[in-house]
């Protein structure tokens, strides 16, 4: 067994040391030697950016540029209700300020992810888009992540959604399925906080059971998306 393995490592063209150092330098990603497969040698979790580090994460380094706004679990929460109508009443009159809206539903195994985003002087964008199998959590997070990377610009953000769940996993270092899009965000929020530490986030949570009339327009969006067969001829 042993004979047949290092014969196939050193005949196996896949292992990193057979990888000229030009091929290294530009390889992305996390390298894995396969030797180690081999053995059954599997390492622990490596951060593959420095927004995962002890340290380097955007808790670390601007644990003041970004709040959590939960909303009381009771059915009849007018406190929220008015809290959201208040926040909604002052960024219409600021030009330095976006409120963004999200939402995501999965239907027919074909998941909707949709923005809203709010921005004085400016007509309502809309953000949608469709992938299928994918879970709605990994929705939300690419909505986040595409309508931050719309509202940049602006000093204050405020993000709304129905749920903080996904958005927590943004700010979760450990191991989790949705790593590709929380990197994505969580680079586009160090980049924003690093460019001026007054600007901020803000994440609110609107439960549909508030029936808040804003998010209430972007669920019923998030909704009435209907999958169409496609003829081909």
């Amino acid at each position: 067994m042993d004979d047949h393995s290092d014969t196939h490592a050193r005949l196996s063209p896949y292992f990193i040391n057979s990888l000229t150092s030009c091929q290294k330098t530009i390889t992305k990603g996390h390298l894995i030697d396969s030797n180690d497969k081999l053995y059954r040698v599997f390492p622990a979790f490596s951060p593959l950016y420095p927004e995962f580090n002890l340290g380097s994460r955007i808790i670390d380094i601007f644990p003041d540029c970004f709040s959590f706004n939960l909303a009381s679990r009771e059915k009849n929460n007018n406190k929220c209700y008015q809290q959201l109508d208040e926040l909604t009443l002052q960024s219409s009159s600021s030009l330095h300020t976006a409120i963004v809206i999200t939402d995501a539903s999965v239907k027919k195994d074909i998941a909707t992810s949709i923005s809203h985003v709010h921005i004085h002087n400016h007509s309502l964008t809309k953000m949608v888009h469709h992938a299928a199998y994918i879970m709605s959590t990994e929705a939300e997070l690419f909505a986040i992540r595409c309508s931050i990377n719309q509202v940049c610009s602006k000093e204050n953000i405020s993000k709304i959604a129905n749920s903080i769940h996904a958005t927590k996993k943004i700010f979760n270092s450990k191991p989790h399925l949705y790593q590709l899009h929380t990197t994505a965000i969580l680079q586009e929020l160090h980049w924003f906080f690093a460019k001026d530490q007054n600007n901020s986030v803000e994440f609110w949570e609107c439960p549909s059971h508030l029936k808040w009339r804003l998010h209430q327009v972007v669920d019923k969006d998030s909704k009435s998306f209907n999958l169409q067969p496609i003829l081909l001829s």
